[in-house]
């Protein structure tokens, strides 16, 4: 292959990295340093320090208090973005009265690694909550790393194992980022005489090779750990969805991955695991600033996660939530 052919290829492989590089970015979250709203909370007996975890706000202390007679949710954020991102959905948890801590890595870390550091931090929480049940919601890359946390490693963990859990992953890419392809062709990195792989590592890090369909991470996701009792894997289909609008015309679409991008590998589909589609862009799943995340809540509540509203409670529930996201008032559903 010439230089021109060698040259174009490079310059493929730098936009489908560059699109990647953007994979998952969230819009700010203005709020993201406000403490919590714990007046329907669980008053609580204990303050912990537990690397990785911390309240759903940016605040640099990481110190989080929790009651430890009660379960406790745990949200995993994706690529590019934080734990703040995630105040505003801590707070719906805090509305209901359950208690929400969200997990903090650095998105350019090994996959592999950052579950492993998430396994250990649940661990140390499971212990100091006596076992209370735990459910874990990943979105993007963080349903990844939660499901690879949550993964059967035997007596490693006999902690862990013993706590009762729930898995819930949002449009997470386990079968690999299209994106990310070239970085698994042994075609390309011939061709473009080495450049793919130190391209591949500057735009997404050390999990470079992870989020390629030919990892081994992809390939064997492994079995989840006896303590799981639901793996609750929401697909969104992102097609023709939008993040923002001007005048009723799109000027960013809110689509990240395809529905094949974010199927388990067959031979993982344990019993455990549930599958359902939601027509949703993948920011709109989980909400921001200008979205009430409604599909996402409605979902939630039907499987059981979030509490229901009392009926009397309902409109002044909406009206909150469109306060915390900062949105027009939303209806019931119907």
């Amino acid at each position: 292959m010439n230089d021109r052919s060698t040259g174009i290829l490079t310059a493929s492989l730098g936009m489908s990295l560059l699109m990647l590089a953007s994979c998952a970015q969230l819009p700010r979250d203005d709020g993201a340093l406000e403490p919590i709203d714990r007046g329907r909370l669980p008053p609580p007996d204990l303050t912990l320090e537990i690397a990785g975890l911390g309240p759903c706000t940016a605040q640099e202390d990481r110190s989080f208090s929790l009651n430890s007679q009660q379960p406790v949710v745990v949200l995993v954020h994706g690529c590019l973005a934080s734990s703040g991102r995630f105040r505003s959905l801590a707070e719906v948890f805090a509305l209901q009265g359950q208690q929400a801590i969200c997990y903090e890595y650095n998105d350019r870390d090994s996959l592999q690694e950052v579950g492993h550091d998430l396994r250990l931090a649940l661990d140390r929480l499971s212990q100091a909550l006596d076992h209370q049940p735990m459910t874990l919601i990943g979105h993007s890359q963080g349903g990844l790393i939660a499901r690879h946390a949550l993964r059967d490693s035997g007596p490693a963990a006999p902690a862990l194992l013993s706590s009762p859990q729930q898995l819930i992953t949002l449009s997470s890419p386990f079968s690999g980022i299209s994106a990310a392809d070239h970085c698994a062709s042994t075609t390309a990195r011939l061709i473009s005489v080495g450049l793919v792989v130190p391209i591949c590592m500057l735009i997404s890090g050390d999990k470079w090779y992870e989020i390629t369909y030919a990892s081994d991470f992809m390939r064997n996701p492994g079995s989840l750990n006896p303590g799981v009792q639901r793996h609750l894997l929401v697909k969104t289909d992102e097609r023709k969805s939008c993040r923002a609008w001007r005048q009723a015309r799109c000027l960013e679409d809110d689509y990240v991955f395809s529905l094949e991008e974010q199927a388990l590998p067959s031979h993982a589909n344990a019993p455990v695991v549930a599958k359902q589609v939601v027509r949703a862009g993948h920011a709109e799943i989980v909400g921001d600033s200008r979205t009430v995340p409604q599909k996402l809540i409605d979902l939630l509540q039907d499987a059981g996660i979030l509490r229901r509203t009392h009926p009397s409670n309902e409109t002044a529930f909406r009206q909150r939530l469109s306060e915390i996201f900062l949105a027009p008032p939303i209806a019931s559903r119907q």
